[in-house]
């Protein structure tokens, strides 16, 4: 049986400080739209699901995000993942200059955990927690 993978859905706070962040390191909207009904319920198993949702898809086309802001019922406050907690862990990209990445982070208030660190010449990679305290791994192949 073939399968591929169609998005990482994630839950976000405030869908809009979410898109402009990931827009701003270079994805693209594909699509907006707001669920709700019967099917949304059955799908979702929340009776009452009613979210905004953003479709993100990254440059060369192979990668999509899509981030729902939930309307009801209310969105759960957690706290937020650590990089060795089971389950959900983070979302990944390439970048081609990990530093003008983390400029475009830096301007929407978020910063490494620790800092950027060199896999053996290979990668330079950082993880930092973006809106929502979403986890995100930025790695430069060098």
């Amino acid at each position: 049986m073939p399968i591929k993978l169609e998005n990482v859905g994630i839950a976000v706070r405030d869908l809009e400080e979410t898109i402009a962040f990931f827009t701003d390191l270079g994805l693209t909207v594909v699509g907006r739209d707001t669920v709700s009904g019967e099917w949304a319920d059955t799908a979702v198993g929340l009776d009452g699901n009613h979210a905004k949702i953003a479709v993100l898809q990254t440059p060369d086309g192979n990668g999509q995000l899509e981030l729902f802001e939930y309307l009801h019922p209310d969105a759960i406050e957690t706290n937020p993942t650590l990089p060795n907690e089971i389950g959900m862990h983070r979302v990944a990209f390439s970048v081609d200059d990990i530093d003008q990445a983390l400029q475009i982070a830096a301007k929407h208030g978020c910063h490494p955990l620790r800092g950027v660190a060199n896999y053996q010449d290979i990668y330079k990679l950082t993880y930092l927690r973006g809106p929502s305290g979403i986890l995100v791994m930025l790695a430069q192949k060098l």
